[in-house]
């Protein structure tokens, strides 16, 4: 894989920024999860396509609805992506589910599981 330049990088950030402002403060589509996040953006280099990594908060029907809705306004979205940024091509969005905060709060759960089983045999151990 190709190590992003720095032209491509602060785009990359522009277009999350963006990005994000729209989603949460234009988009009145009652679909789309009002704790919805913009986790990171890769803008190609062509500017020709981009895939949004979103991150919703709620369950598994929800982040479905939730993605149904921005697809169905990715029109409306690169519309006002291309009104706020003065970019050669506004990039076709993609929108792709990000599990990965979901995967390490439960991981995170995981280990606070173990380690309190790991100090409650330590303690019966000195009390013995």
């Amino acid at each position: 894989m190709r190590k992003n330049s720095i032209k491509n990088t602060r785009i990359n950030g522009e277009v999350q920024k963006v990005l994000s402002e729209i989603i949460r403060k234009e988009i009145k589509d009652p679909r789309i999860n009002p704790m919805t996040s913009v986790v990171t953006v890769e803008v190609a280099p062509d500017l020709k396509t981009c895939k949004a990594y979103i991150s919703v908060l709620g369950d598994e029907a929800s982040q479905q609805s939730t993605m149904k809705g921005l697809k169905s306004a990715e029109g409306y979205i690169r519309r006002q992506l291309a009104h706020e940024l003065n970019l050669r091509n506004t990039p076709q969005i993609a929108f792709i589910l990000d599990q990965s905060i979901a995967y390490g709060v439960n991981m995170s759960k995981l280990i606070d599981e173990v380690t309190k089983d790991i100090s409650d045999d330590e303690e019966e151990d000195e009390e013995v």
